[in-house]
């Protein structure tokens, strides 16, 4: 039939519905041959509306068209005689089955869809939880949930809102996702020839064993990192893929009722434009209330993202911000997300060349109007228990030779590389991993977990399973009940760091007694309180947080945080606190049993800890029995 057309409008670009016109605007020149073509979903057939050159305006050009109903169709511009997708389009038709291999099929086609899910929003608001109370939970919403013995439905959203309890009593703020906008994530094999690298030699008491070279298979773009299509939620991910925006929706209004936030991790290539950054960003903070984004790509238009007003509430993080990009908002919505903290904390953990100093400047690292993520693990690198497993990557499975992924790692085996039954190793692992922990939640910034670390999840030594859409990448929910101690130290570890908000003081310490009552925010102490001297080359140092300058005048106790990462007893000084109180221990790394004491212990000895290896020990100040008080106490260390 003859279609009534007229000249669109170039305000939005994409696709825009107007009283009876539906608008189509894109990119294209008055020189180039452009045409919109309409594809009937019920039996194919393909209508082609030849777009007039008069309809541009600068490089865009304009068509709208009257009567359109929308359900009907799905679409794709023709340019010049070659089909192009539509960028801002609001949906993908045909890679509704994650790596459906009929996609390999010659004449095979993906269009672009319209969107024409309705979604009521009811009551919905985010949470803008303060950066002092974040913890943030990075997960792929695929391998989160595949093996998680879900009988349908299992690696889409629907899946994860099944997770959102076990988030909430893990103590998580914030949930992270890989990319949920669509990508295509089929990928042919790349043929070349590689340069022959190092193997790895086994000994004999090591479980794993070299793997077998393999034919080359066709691999998967599991993760979603190159292009994508930014305004359109993965079909795939959806239990009923025709609705994935509905529930997506749906995950996220039902993590705003559970008090928790939802970031999107989005990459956008160089060549990505700056105009379809920023409106994708608001695109999906305006239909899907998503609270922020995690920015990855080499040319971000980061200045004017942090200048957007629309924005100017939405959490952007991104690897560093220039000075002139920092802008002083009532809310605080800009963070620093890099590897900066992970070396000097793995390099204490696994005891390589480690630097004290730089650790505790990373612990107190802090911005007036910015802060900061850490991370000891993520899907870039090492899993936190791989990083206690394995001296060298594994990366065989991802073939090429071995020679992707990072070499620097910073890791270490215990003894043996891989899983072993030796207990005296799977103990020293254990308490690493309690180290870890402790020093992620301790430090200023924002704690950052990757999915299943706390359940001793592994990839089996590979360090970058980019492509591994197996078990090797998704999560180990069978874990879980074998790992409920390691699950309840951080829980704990998350509820200690609300109770104590000093500790996560959002804004910089100054190491000033500012109101005058002998005592600074923050200090450091040695084998001398107050005194920190060369003890940080030793690796061993106190840290006390002045409970009077915690941002929340209820919760006001103080802390003292030792760290001993040397391989014998090391003793530190503990200052003295206001007359009626006392140090009480509250955690322990080194004990494998119960880290975290069920009620605070009274410290004996109130001029000293001692501390066992390799182990971090929180104590408290609370006042003293009543009893107590004015008592002279006979020394005892704590050890353990």
């Amino acid at each position: 039939m003859e279609r009534i057309i007229k000249e669109g409008n170039y305000e939005k670009t994409g696709v825009a519905v107007q009283g009876g016109w539906v608008t189509f605007t894109f990119q294209g020149e008055r020189e180039d041959a452009c045409a919109i073509v309409l594809v009937s979903i019920q039996d194919g057939h393909k209508e082609k509306i030849e777009v007039p050159k008069n309809y541009s305006l600068g490089s865009l050009r304009s068509v709208a068209v009257q009567k359109l109903t929308l359900s009907e169709y799905v679409y794709y511009f023709e340019i010049n005689g070659q089909k192009v997708l539509d960028p801002y389009a609001h949906g993908i038709m045909g890679r509704q089955v994650w790596n459906d291999v009929s996609r390999e099929k010659e004449h095979f086609e993906i269009y672009s869809a319209f969107s024409t899910d309705s979604f009521d929003w009811g009551k919905d608001a985010q949470p803008e939880i303060g950066p002092g109370e974040m913890v943030i939970y990075k997960l792929h919403v695929r391998g989160f949930t595949m093996d998680s013995g879900m009988k349908s439905g299992a690696g889409t959203f629907r899946a994860m809102m099944n997770k959102i309890p076990y988030l909430k009593k893990l103590g998580i703020t914030t949930v992270e996702l890989m990319p949920v906008y669509e990508f295509e994530e089929m990928s042919l094999p790349v043929e070349e020839k590689l340069p022959e690298y190092p193997k790895w030699e086994p000994l004999a008491e090591d479980v794993i064993q070299p793997q077998k070279e393999k034919e080359r298979s066709k691999k998967v773009n599991y993760w979603g990192y190159g292009p994508g299509n930014y305004f359109a939620v993965k079909a795939s991910y959806a239990s009923k893929p025709d609705h994935a925006s509905r529930e997506y929706k749906t995950l996220i209004r039902k993590l705003h009722e559970n008090g928790m936030e939802c970031i999107m991790e989005m990459y956008f290539p160089e060549d990505t434009n700056h105009n379809l950054i920023l409106g994708a960003l608001r695109y999906w903070v305006r239909e899907f209330h998503v609270d922020g984004f995690h920015l990855l790509g080499q040319r971000i238009p980061i200045t004017t993202v942090i200048q957007d007003n629309l924005l100017s509430r939405t959490k952007i993080f991104y690897t560093d911000f220039a000075p002139n990009d920092i802008r002083t908002h009532k809310y605080r919505n800009l963070f620093v997300y890099s590897e900066e903290y992970l070396y000097p904390a793995r390099k204490l953990l696994n005891h390589q060349n480690a630097d004290l100093g730089d650790f505790l400047n990373q612990q107190r690292k802090q911005g007036q109007q910015m802060g900061y993520v850490n991370f000891i693990a993520e899907n870039n690198g090492f899993t936190l228990a791989d990083l206690f497993m394995y001296n060298d990557k594994h990366n065989e499975a991802n073939e090429e030779n071995n020679r992707d992924g990072s070499d620097w790692n910073f890791s270490g085996n215990c003894g043996v590389e891989g899983p072993t039954r030796k207990k005296y190793i799977n103990m020293d692992r254990r308490q690493r991993f309690r180290n870890s922990i402790m020093m992620l939640f301790l430090a200023q910034g924002v704690p950052l977990l990757w999915a299943g670390d706390e359940m001793g999840n592994s990839q089996d030594g590979n360090n970058n399973a980019y492509c591994q859409d197996n078990p090797t990448g998704w999560l180990n929910w069978k874990n879980e009940r074998s790992h409920q101690k390691e699950i309840r130290f951080v829980q704990q570890m998350a509820e200690f760091r609300r109770e104590h908000p000093i500790v996560a003081n959002p804004v910089p310490f100054h190491f000033a007694d500012e109101l005058g009552i002998g005592c600074p925010d923050v200090s450091y102490h040695g084998k001398n309180a107050w005194l920190i001297g060369s003890e940080a080359g030793s690796l061993c140092a106190g840290v006390m947080y002045c409970g009077a300058y915690s941002p929340d005048p209820v919760k006001t106790e103080d802390v003292y945080v030792a760290y001993n990462f040397k391989s014998a007893v090391s003793s530190l000084a503990l200052p003295k606190l206001a007359r009626g109180k006392g140090w009480y221990l509250v955690a322990d790394s080194s004990d494998d049993t119960m880290p975290f004491l069920q009620e605070p212990l009274l410290c004996e000895n109130q001029r000293s800890v001692s501390l066992n290896p390799q182990s971090i020990c929180i104590l408290v100040g609370r006042s003293l029995p009543q009893k107590q008080k004015h008592t002279k106490k006979k020394d005892r260390t704590i050890n353990g």
